[in-house]
């Protein structure tokens, strides 16, 4: 599959039409609220399978914050105003269940930057509405996996999920695979603002192809 240098910029190119991509500027500390242990290995095991993949690290614990990648579940966004100190992670959080309760959302992601740029914590909420039900748990912990390893554009996977299916199993899309590995190519800037980025990355993608 030929990948060419405007599908990889429209990934990062926000509704604003400003460039943005950035990776991880440390190792990611996971933790998962509100599911049973099943679901927790799968989840784990499917961020593990994603930072592996871009060659980067993973930690027991940041040294800043504790934990820096948190994915909480809930049955109704209401729930999240009850999570003890959540509001202390996020500003407004009240604005925010409020505006997701009115999109009828059922995933929503917040990432925070260190002083270059890098993503330094990412919280992920998801609801379990009739969507998120029908999906199964594996599909659900890579596809928030790889959204959250990078920063990737506010409509970038709108159109086309990053999974596809390969012999009854979700799998990680080739192009998207190649793009992650690409981005955590230590030669490569952890942030950039700049469309052309979007070259760079397509050069070392085709080795891969």
């Amino acid at each position: 599959m030929k990948v060419i240098p405007k599908q990889v910029e429209g990934l990062f190119t926000r509704s604003d039409g400003t460039y943005l991509c950035a990776r991880w500027g440390r190792p990611i500390a996971p933790v998962i609220f509100g599911v049973d242990d099943a679901t927790l290995s799968v989840f784990k095991g499917a961020i593990e399978a994603v930072v592996t993949l871009a060659q980067h690290q993973m930690a027991e614990t940041d040294p800043e914050l504790g934990t820096n990648l948190m994915v909480f579940f809930c049955r109704e966004w209401r729930e999240l105003s009850e999570v003890p100190n959540l509001d202390k992670l996020v500003p407004n959080l009240e604005l925010l269940v409020t505006d997701l309760i009115r999109q009828e959302a059922n995933q929503y992601r917040i990432f925070r930057f260190d002083e270059e740029g890098a993503i330094k914590a990412c919280f992920v909420f998801l609801r379990f509405d009739k969507h998120m039900q029908e999906a199964n748990a594996d599909t659900i912990a890579l596809g928030q996996a790889v959204q959250s390893i990078l920063l990737w554009s506010d409509r970038a996977f709108h159109e086309a999920s990053p999974l596809a299916l390969l012999k009854d199993k979700t799998v990680l899309r080739p192009d998207i695979a190649s793009i992650i590995r690409a981005a955590y190519d230590p030669v490569m800037p952890a942030v950039a603002r700049d469309p052309s980025h979007a070259l760079r990355l397509v050069a070392r993608l085709e080795p891969l192809q």
